[in-house]
C-alpha cells in the first residue's frame, strides 16, 4: 500500500499562544485526515508539564477531521526575548477500520515495529496580549490594572510629582540667593518662600487626597 500524500494535514502549522503573565492561554489545531483510511495520531511535546493536550491521542475517520486544544499553563515571568524553545511532535499512522482508541496497541507509534509513522513538527510562538506603549517595555499585569482601573488616582500622582519637583527647584533657587546675598534680594526671597509654602500646602492636600482614594486591589 503506497501513500502518495501526507496522511494528515495540520492547521495552523505552528502553535501561537497569546502570552500574558499569570494567565493560561490556548491554541487549537485542526487535524485533517487526507486518506480513505482510519488514521491514528498522538501528540508529544518537549515540555509535558507545561501543556495540557486534549485529546493527545485519537483515531480520525476517513476524510474527517478533529480539533486538538493545547493549553499553556500560566507563567510568572516573561521568557527571554519572548522566544519559546518548546516543540511539539504529531505522529500519525494508518490503523485497521473501526479501530477504537482503547484498542490501539502500545507500539502503535513505535517506528521499530515496522509501521509507517509520519511525523509533523510544530514550534511554539508567543504573541503579546498587553504592551506598555510608552517605552516599549513590558508592564506587569498589576501595574496595568492599577493604571487602567483608577485614572483619577494616576492623575493625582502626576500632579503631586510635578508639585514636588517645582518645590525642589524653588528651594534650590532660594539657597542660591542666600549664598549670593544680594542687597535687594530680600523681597524676592520672601516671594519665593511664600510661593514654596503654597506649593507645599498643595502637595500635602494631594497626598491626603490620594491616600483617601479607594484601593484598586
Amino acid at each position: 500500500m503506497t501513500i502518495t500524500k501526507p496522511l494528515i494535514t495540520v492547521h495552523p502549522d505552528e502553535l501561537k499562544f497569546q502570552f500574558e503573565l499569570d494567565k493560561q492561554s490556548y491554541c487549537d489545531l485542526k487535524v485533517v485526515n487526507n486518506t480513505e483510511h482510519h488514521v491514528a495520531f498522538k501528540v508529544k511535546t518537549t515540555s509535558p508539564k507545561k501543556y495540557f493536550v486534549r485529546p493527545n491521542t485519537g483515531v480520525i475517520q476517513p476524510w474527517d477531521a478533529c480539533v486538538i486544544r493545547v493549553t499553556s499553563q500560566a507563567q510568572r515571568d516573561y521568557p527571554p526575548d519572548m522566544q519559546c524553545k518548546d516543540k511539539f511532535l504529531l505522529q500519525s499512522t494508518i490503523v485497521p477500520p473501526h479501530t477504537d482508541l482503547d484498542e490501539l496497541p502500545q507500539d502503535a507509534f513505535n517506528k521499530d515495529s515496522g509501521k509507517v509513522i509520519e511525523e509533523c513538527k510544530l514550534r511554539v510562538v508567543y504573541t503579546l496580549a498587553n504592551r506598555n506603549s510608552g517605552d516599549g517595555s513590558f508592564a506587569s499585569s498589576n501595574e496595568n490594572a492599577d493604571y487602567n482601573s483608577n485614572p483619577t488616582l494616576q492623575s493625582l500622582k502626576e500632579e503631586r510629582d510635578s508639585a514636588v519637583r517645582q518645590t525642589q527647584q524653588l528651594q534650590q533657587e532660594l539657597e542660591l540667593l542666600k549664598r549670593r546675598r544680594y542687597p535687594k534680594s530680600s523681597g524676592f526671597s520672601f516671594r519665593f518662600a511664600l510661593l514654596a509654602a503654597l506649593i507645599g500646602i498643595m502637595v500635602g492636600f494631594l497626598l491626603n487626597l490620594s491616600l483617601s482614594s479607594p484601593s484598586t486591589e
